[in-house]
């Protein structure tokens, strides 16, 4: 028993003993039943003086109590667009779930899942995260990809994610990829770098991902992996100037493959004190469309029907006009092909009032100049309401 508790006070033995402890304590307690109780009792306490404080751990620590949550968000759209019949009407865009916690302090998870439509999983992830230098996440999350997409729809400060979002970052990208939320199934490693010695804020943010390229709750397709990441710099607490890349590819279910090589640079400040916000991003891709590949005849060989050149840009403002009234003017520019005449133009003007954190009223009026559609020139009005709990 000396020996054993000898073993207990070397730090390389520390963690699997008690690892080893905890698993075999059911074990232990029938036992005390049927032999030595007074044993048992010796033993665990004499365990818990050696082990527990020389780890720092309580038997609270190994396990946060699980935090869980959600939001909704539902909708009414209108739109004059010829053929569009009025527009979306009402609808139910959103209700999600989630629970996330804490393990052994270090390790963080979540999960979240989207109730609407066809119930399914948007974040599955695990997070190693002892030093705010180094983080590693494994699992299916957001990619690290624009400064837009990782918003919380709640903070986007608009009715909807920005064309550059949408098309070259996951939201139904223009390869032909269904809505995967910005998301895939991957590693990613993370940290914040060089503590300012005037406020304390950390003045670089890095990140670097590989992915399997085909989006949430899929299997690689292609055996390629796609290879993701940014570089911020943060000379003020609420200022960052970021540039992200992003090497990939993406298979279709027909087995049609693409590229996906993307570069993006970006200006994002949101104010902790005054209440501003200011975001402008520009991105460039290159790769095509899986739907402009015509497959080879007995006349023609197999090409591509479309350029592979896109790209976008908008810089959106938000305006506090009332401690719980907040208003946002948005410039959004999406070309498909990178042309005048695939151009798609969105001028926006938001009303957002949100007289609790927990509940949200938003107003939004769109101008549409879309150069590829039939009706170029449109209007919409939407109202959505937003709800957590």
């Amino acid at each position: 028993m000396k020996f054993f508790l000898y073993l207990c006070r070397m730090k390389q033995y520390q963690t699997l003993i008690l690892a080893t402890f905890w698993a075999l304590m059911p074990v232990a307690l029938h036992a005390s039943e049927q032999d030595d109780e007074a044993f048992l009792d010796t033993t665990y306490k004499s365990l818990q003086d050696a082990v527990l404080p020389r780890l720092k751990w309580k038997r609270s620590d190994i396990a946060s109590v699980p935090k869980f949550g959600g939001y909704v968000i539902g909708s009414y759209k209108f739109s004059n667009q010829a053929g569009q019949h009025g527009g979306e009407g009402f609808d139910v865009r959103l209700v999600r779930v989630y629970v996330d916690g804490t393990i052994m302090n270090d390790f963080k998870y979540r999960l979240q899942v989207e109730l609407n439509g066809t119930p399914h999983i948007k974040d599955a992830f695990v997070s190693w995260s002892h030093w705010k230098e180094l983080e590693v996440k494994v699992g299916e999350f957001k990619r690290c990809f624009t400064y837009e997409n990782p918003y919380n729809p709640w903070d986007v400060g608009m009715g909807d994610y920005s064309q550059l979002t949408k098309k070259l970052s996951g939201f139904g990208d223009r390869v032909g990829e269904t809505s995967m939320g910005g998301r895939d199934l991957g590693l990613q490693v993370q940290g914040d770098l060089f503590k300012s010695r005037r406020d304390g804020h950390r003045q670089l943010h890095y990140a670097i991902a590989v992915s399997n390229g085909q989006g949430i709750n899929r299997k690689d397709a292609n055996k390629r992996k796609d290879v993701m990441g940014s570089l911020q710099w943060l000379p003020l607490k609420d200022l960052s100037l970021g540039v992200f890349g992003w090497r990939g590819s993406w298979t279709s279910p027909e087995g049609i493959s693409v590229e996906r090589n993307r570069v993006s640079v970006g200006v994002k400040y949101e104010g902790t004190e005054n209440h501003w916000s200011a975001r402008a991003e520009y991105a460039h891709s290159r790769g095509h469309k899986a739907s402009d590949f015509v497959a080879a005849t007995e006349e023609l060989p197999a090409y591509w029907k479309g350029g592979s050149k896109a790209d976008a840009w908008y810089a959106t403002v938000g305006i506090p006009v009332w401690r719980w009234i907040k208003c946002y003017v948005k410039y959004d520019a999406y070309r498909d092909y990178a042309t005048k005449q695939s151009m798609h133009t969105i001028c926006s003007l938001s009303a957002n009032l949100q007289p609790h954190k927990n509940l949200m009223l938003q107003l939004q009026y769109n101008y549409h100049k879309d150069n590829a559609a039939a009706d170029r020139h449109y209007h919409q009005l939407w109202a959505q309401t937003y709800f957590r709990f």
